[in-house]
């Protein structure tokens, strides 16, 4: 895939985020540092071997993916965390994270407050 028959296709965000390309991202963020077949990648990311092949070339493009090694008639690939853009996807990944960190601490609080207030209203009564 060349750069001008990409652009034509799609560009940006819209063009790496297909829910297929989500699942083989989450997978290889949150095991970097392994090395996969493509079959591994697949069963791993929750995706059928065809849906990753449809990806490979985007993961090739944009430098996600680097090959290791080769095991018999198997080439093995990891993510390739040189890339700029697997390290704005790793702080991404971690923003994210947070997020919903605090996301979840902020409806604890919440239900904890109405429980509190719950309580005070049982005591006047």
């Amino acid at each position: 895939m060349n750069k001008e028959e990409y652009t034509e296709e799609r560009s940006g965000i819209q063009g790496l985020f297909t829910e297929a390309m989500a699942k083989v991202l989450d997978f290889l963020l949150t095991f970097e540092g392994f090395d996969y077949s493509k079959d591994e990648i697949a069963i791993n990311s929750e995706i059928d071997y065809e849906s990753l092949y449809n990806l490979w070339e985007k993961l090739e493009y944009y430098d996600i993916v680097k090959k290791t090694e080769n095991t018999g008639n198997t080439m093995l690939f990891t993510l390739n965390t040189e890339s700029p853009i697997v390290k704005a996807l790793k702080k991404l990944q971690i923003e994210v994270l947070f997020y919903e960190a605090d996301k979840i601490v902020q409806e604890q609080t919440e239900e904890s407050i109405m429980c509190e207030g719950i309580k005070e209203k049982v005591k006047v009564v």
